[in-house]
């Protein structure tokens, strides 16, 4: 990657333009972290790229971005440029071509306003980011506030930086993210959805919730988990600190799993622990799939994420469970998701350690055991002259737990279990 993005900016400087290394790659390379990507900033005109780099495409041109190709890889070209005004809460209403100091100074924090010179080795600084590197601090370049109305998602973006890099965000810098976080629902629903999503599967997700939280940013954005605060937990002290070390325990899982383990115990009353609470499954999840179509998410990770809220508090009951219960609960297509978060919630103070050993013994049960075929389906009800509807669901449960248990072993003792149960309906 390095040695592709380096030919880039050799070829920019044999046209005679300044070139370097920018932004997040910059911070990370004095970090020590593997950076994902390389951008480009040069004082070469979009038209000037384009002409070097014959197979390159305009991206962005109203900002003045090309991408460029080199070696397999593709990688963003950008003119130095300042900014207009901001009028949508998120992009200039133009730019102006400028030159290297002052494209620094019109990016977000300073951590983020440094070039690289990879052909000299050399750093260049005009913004303090060095220094807050080293003394890892998140400070926003200029004023704060002016920052954060330009872009109101840099009021997410501040959060995320700071849990991902381990940096602390300086007063002035905090103060205002509380102050603008009413504005925060002015970005799309979708563009939080991704920082959120970042900053619940990053290296730290137990502590961007406590962010969000003092930050007021949760309120605006998911009122539903603020309010878990008001909702005890035996150990935890409140539901919203119980998901908090939830989130910790699935640090680096998928996205999925993060928003279940965030989401897992809302609209639980006052006074109920979360363990507890075994009803209102159903309720739970309807709560939970508006809050996710509300962050605009996919409809397949909208259902997956309702399954594992509804289906939670049925894990912790497994003592009280038949064999034919906890055989059809094991048989679940995404039982290691499941057992994923009943791991980090008995972890996090619900439940006990046996709890998930237990569990974990019945799924090496359940997978060595022969596999089952289902008896019957739902065509086997609609031709006994039932109506199809949500019953169907809970009669075949029913087969199927007799089923796992052995009192029904054949098809056609399944077909007389129901015609003697359902054939008069």
């Amino acid at each position: 990657m390095i040695r592709a993005a380096r030919r880039i900016v050799d070829r920019l400087r044999l046209g005679g333009y300044e070139a370097y290394f920018a932004g997040g790659w910059v911070r990370d390379f004095l970090l020590r972290r593997k950076p994902r990507d390389i951008d480009i900033a040069t004082s070469a005109p979009p038209d000037e790229v384009r002409r070097l780099f014959p197979r390159s495409r305009a991206i962005g041109a109203h900002f003045g971005v090309v991408q460029v190709s080199m070696y397999g890889r593709a990688f963003e070209v950008a003119t130095f440029r300042s900014d207009r005004e901001y009028v949508d809460g998120r992009r200039p209403s133009s730019v102006v071509f400028s030159g290297p100091a002052e494209d620094a100074r019109r990016r977000d924090f300073t951590i983020n306003g440094l070039f690289y010179d990879p052909a000299g080795g050399r750093l260049i600084d005009y913004v303090g980011g060095r220094e807050d590197i080293v003394r890892r601090l998140v400070r926003t370049i200029g004023d704060p506030r002016e920052r954060f109305r330009e872009d109101k998602l840099r009021l997410l973006r501040a959060l995320r930086f700071a849990c991902s890099l381990g940096f602390d965000i300086v007063p002035e810098t905090w103060d205002a993210i509380g102050a603008l976080a009413p504005r925060i629902t002015e970005v799309s629903w979708e563009r939080i959805r991704e920082e959120l999503a970042e900053m619940f599967t990053g290296p730290d997700p137990g502590r961007a919730l406590e962010l969000l939280h003092r930050s007021r940013l949760l309120a605006e954005l998911l009122p539903e988990v603020a309010a878990l605060e008001q909702a005890p937990h035996p150990r935890s002290g409140d539901l919203l600190a119980h998901a908090s070390a939830v989130l910790s325990g699935l640090r680096g899982r998928s996205t999925v799993l993060a928003f279940a383990a965030l989401l897992k115990d809302v609209g639980t009353r006052p006074g109920h622990p979360a363990a507890g609470d075994k009803g209102g499954g159903a309720q739970r999840g309807e709560a939970v799939e508006r809050i996710c179509r509300r962050l605009k998410m996919s409809n397949g990770d909208i259902r997956a994420v309702r399954d594992l809220v509804e289906t939670h508090r049925e894990f912790f009951r497994l003592r009280e469970m038949s064999r034919g219960e906890w055989m059809r609960m094991a048989a679940r297509e995404e039982i290691e998701s499941h057992l994923r978060l009943l791991g980090a919630a008995v972890a996090a103070g619900s439940g006990t350690p046996s709890l998930y050993a237990g569990w974990r013994h019945r799924l090496r049960e359940f997978r060595e055991s022969p596999p089952l075929r289902p008896l019957v389906d739902g065509s086997d009800l609609v031709a006994l002259g039932l109506e199809p509807g949500p019953a169907f669901r809970e009669i075949l449960e029913t087969v199927r737990d007799l089923q796992f248990e052995g009192a029904l072993s054949t098809r056609d003792e399944a077909l007389r279990y129901l015609r003697e149960r359902h054939g008069d309906t």
